[in-house]
């Protein structure tokens, strides 16, 4: 068998040429993820940065941490607060006495018509990153400023806190872009310190603060101390995510199109196999042979894709460092095990994708060899068809019972980003009985026009089911998961902007300057700093006491439940007062009233374990605080970003960040806006608000999505190409007849273009399903969840992935059609298999 599969892949080459090269594809992205992966998990320990020179570091609590159990099991479950606290003073006096104490601050700085992510800090915290002056000199008063070296000294800048001038300039270290103040100017600017750096001995500062809640900070721990210190573990969590889901997406492409691949190859082969039956191979034989055919493709594109993962690894790796994907310092290591796990990953998927060609290669009879028929007379298989009745049953199955138990897990996006890969390996299983009846609904029009070019579209794509549905497969899946990734994504995203215009009655909102809520990417350091700051006193009076207005001041904060013992849950908050609260904005309310709310009570949503009115929550606020709320109201889950409320009073250390202004009856538009932007801050019109704060698709989810989409378009050239390369080599006498029958070569090629289309069609169609079913399901969670938006079909993206698999498929069939028909008709007619 052995040498009858190496004779057969030395003989048919073109066969088995878009199976190596999908393999080898395949093996290479995952060799690549492999590498990523492993490298992410040898993570170099984070080295400080602000605070590369600091002796000690000493943080406020910032931290909760609270005792959960599973069993008999107990553990202790720690969340990051969202309001950090200072250094008590008493603790301080005790570090004043071992050495010299620095407060550090941190607060966005704006500038007209400058740089985005400007953070603030303290002139005296400098020297311990260390930044070094390279020009003029250190700020004395508070209208001066050092920057990095993207200004120069004596340059004016106007901020939102007044116009200061440039007096100084440091090198830019690379992790933020700061602007220092004298230390009394910042913090006049940013009151509040949560942390200190202590100029003594570790073992005094640690004794000193035993018995307090504060985090004393030494080495590489100082890092903790750094602007978001967790965003290298964040990017590195990111990468991983994205690296799984494309491995997921290639194994699963992998063994579509070769399965497709070889099933056609099968079919191709019948009089061949119906020969080697009637010189006495058994049906075992004949499939141990097609096994052996691609253990042999399977261990040579393996090989080849192991080769080219090492080499396009560390590309991978600096495009990511270049976009921002990853921290600036990563870089493939030096690991083996990914290749390995990838080499036999890749042998598994040449058998998985053979198994059924292999069976159905060795059900074959020695009869087939007298065929001539090009007719598929029986293209769906028992087997075929019960499974994909199955998987076709189970989809929908599943789809019903989470619309009937839990429709917010449809919202998830490991859920649409996984499910439609079991709706399109549905599909795919059963197209052979879908494609004849579509493809003659699709050809219909064109056959009625005058000529038989249309019907011989129809009768040709019609008659070669196998064919029709091997080239339809990979359209199948790149249309489908186009649709349902980018589609659910939309919708989703239309969903929120729905929440929002819905709950939204205010005629203005006025957030600090600076703060547009537009949705994004934005920088996560300025953002941390971003929570430390908010309206002043001045600004906020001001906007309350504007005539004709009611002003609804709230601001961000969190709080945290613990649920069945087991899970510490932080949801996200705002506080405000509920009277205020109730005239600016219509709540998701689906039990008691807003008014109700006090210091004594929190209005939660029915995500919660604990959601009926009346009820008593134990809860830990924004700043660790332990309370026991009684539920004033219960809010609609919705797309799971209702959050919940709270008063002021159990929001401590939140800064007011917005206003929702709603005018009197009389008050005049135009007048009050004006007012609003004289007092301070960006207004914004309730439109205005809605547009800016529409939800956009992060980066690392753009990303992954484009190079999923990516993963799948190359795919689908990889399989269109060999699959219309194979089918012309079968259809060699049939253009000769065609030709002979007078057809002109122009009309020839034609008709092997428009069928190509054909094809495209039905596949583009059948991944249109997949999609509608898709996103009719998500649509059907928000309708139980009580949101009402639109669904999202992503139009454009998929007739531009349309229009390219029309393409690959017109100048992979068209070719090979035109260089076959290079000898004469008459010799073409007689060409034997």
């Amino acid at each position: 068998m052995l040498t009858i599969a190496l004779h057969t892949l030395r003989t048919r080459w073109s066969t088995f040429l878009g199976t190596f090269v999908a393999l080898s594809l395949g093996v290479a992205l995952l060799a690549v993820m492999g590498l990523t992966l492993a490298s992410s998990l040898d993570a170099p320990e984070r080295r400080p940065e602000r605070f590369a020179t600091a002796p000690v570091v000493v943080q406020g609590q910032n931290t909760l941490s609270v005792p959960t159990s599973t069993g008999a099991h107990v553990s202790r479950e720690t969340r990051k607060l969202a309001h950090p606290r200072a250094v008590s003073e008493a603790t301080v006096a005790k570090l004043k006495k071992l050495g010299n104490v620095i407060a550090d601050r941190s607060f966005p700085v704006h500038i007209e018509g400058g740089l985005r992510g400007l953070i603030g800090h303290p002139w005296s915290t400098a020297a311990f990153a260390p930044y070094e002056i390279t020009a003029g000199r250190a700020p004395r008063t508070p209208v001066e400023v050092v920057t990095a070296d993207w200004a120069r000294p004596g340059q004016r800048l106007h901020t939102r806190h007044g116009t200061v001038t440039v007096v100084g300039t440091v090198s830019s270290l690379g992790f933020e872009n700061p602007v220092f103040y004298t230390d009394a100017r910042a913090a006049e600017l940013s009151p509040k310190s949560t942390q200190l750096v202590v100029e003594a001995a570790a073992t005094d500062v640690r004794e000193a603060a035993k018995g307090e809640s504060v985090h004393v900070l030494t080495g590489n721990a100082r890092h903790l101390a750094d602007p978001y210190p967790d965003r290298d573990r964040e990017a590195l969590t990111a990468m991983n995510a994205l690296s799984g889901t494309a491995g997921g997406v290639t194994a699963f492409v992998s063994v579509f199109v070769v399965a497709s691949t070889f099933a056609f190859a099968v079919a191709q082969r019948r009089r061949e196999f119906g020969l080697l039956r009637l010189a006495g191979a058994t049906p075992g034989q004949i499939r141990r042979t097609v096994c052996a055919e691609a253990l042999l493709v399977g261990v040579i594109a393996s090989a080849t894709g192991c080769v080219v993962g090492a080499y396009g690894a560390p590309r991978l790796a600096d495009w990511a460092v270049d976009v921002g994907l990853a921290p600036g310092w990563f870089t493939i290591g030096d690991s083996k095990w990914p290749f390995h796990m990838a080499f036999w990953t890749g042998l598994l998927v040449a058998l998985l994708g053979v198994i059924t060609a292999s069976w159905r290669a060795g059900r074959i009879g020695p009869t087939q060899a007298l065929r001539e028929a090009s007719v598929d007379a029986r293209a769906m298989t028992r087997g075929r068809l019960l499974c994909g009745a199955g998987l076709l049953l189970a989809t929908v199955v599943t789809l019903a019972l989470s619309l009937v138990t839990d429709p917010g897990e449809l919202l998830h996006r490991k859920t649409y980003v996984s499910r439609p890969m079991l709706l399109i390996t549905a599909i795919a299983l059963l197209a052979p009985a879908l494609v004849r009846p579509l493809t003659r609904l699709i050809a219909w029009l064109p056959a009625q026009l005058p000529g038989a070019g249309g019907m011989l579209v129809r009768e040709n794509a019609a008659a070669g089911v196998r064919r029709t549905a091997a080239v339809a497969a990979p359209v199948l899946v790149t249309v489908a998961l186009t649709g349902s990734l980018l589609g659910a994504t939309a919708t989703l995203n239309e969903a929120k902007a729905t929440e929002t215009r819905e709950r939204t009655t205010a005629d203005f909102v006025v957030v600090p300057a600076g703060n547009t809520g537009a949705g994004g990417d934005s920088d996560p350091a300025a953002d941390t700093a971003a929570e430390n700051t908010g309206f002043d006193a001045q600004s906020l009076q001001q906007l309350r006491t504007i005539p004709g207005t009611t002003a609804s001041a709230t601001s961000s904060s969190a709080v945290h439940v613990l649920e069945d013992g087991v899970a510490l849950i932080r949801s996200e908050a705002r506080a405000a007062e509920p009277a205020p609260l109730a005239a600016t904005a219509d709540l998701p309310v689906a039990a008691g009233k807003v008014s109700d709310l006090d210091d004594g009570s929190i209005i939660v949503n029915e995500e919660w374990e604990r959601h009926t009115v009346g009820q008593t929550v134990d809860v830990w606020l924004g700043d660790g605080t332990r309370k026991s709320l009684r539920i004033a109201a219960v809010m609609r889950t919705g797309t799971g970003d209702n959050g919940v409320y709270v008063t002021p009073a159990n929001a401590p250390g939140a800064y007011v960040d917005r206003v929702d202004v709603t005018l009197s009856a009389g008050a005049d538009p135009a007048v009050v806006a004006d007012e609003l932007r004289t007092a301070g801050g960006h207004v914004l019109t309730r439109d205005q608000w809605v547009r800016a704060s529409h939800p956009g698709t992060d980066r690392n989810t753009r990303y992954g999505f484009l190079l999923v989409l990516g993963i799948a378009l190359l795919y689908t050239g990889i399989s269109l190409a060999n699959t219309m390369v194979m089918a012309a080599s079968d259809r060699v006498r049939d253009l000769a007849v065609l030709r002979l029958a007078g057809a002109t070569h122009r009309q020839v090629l034609r008709l092997v273009g428009a069928e190509a289309l054909t094809v495209v069609a039905v596949g583009g169609v059948l991944g249109l399903l997949v999609t509608a079913i898709n996103l009719a399901g998500m649509r059907g969670a928000l309708g139980l969840l009580s949101v009402h938006g639109p669904m999202r079909i992503p139009w454009p993206e998929l007739a531009t992935v349309t229009g390219a698999c029309a393409v690959l498929a017109v100048v992979f069939s068209v070719a090979p059609a035109a260089w076959s028909m290079r000898r004469r008709a008459v010799e073409l007619a007689g060409t034997r298999e």
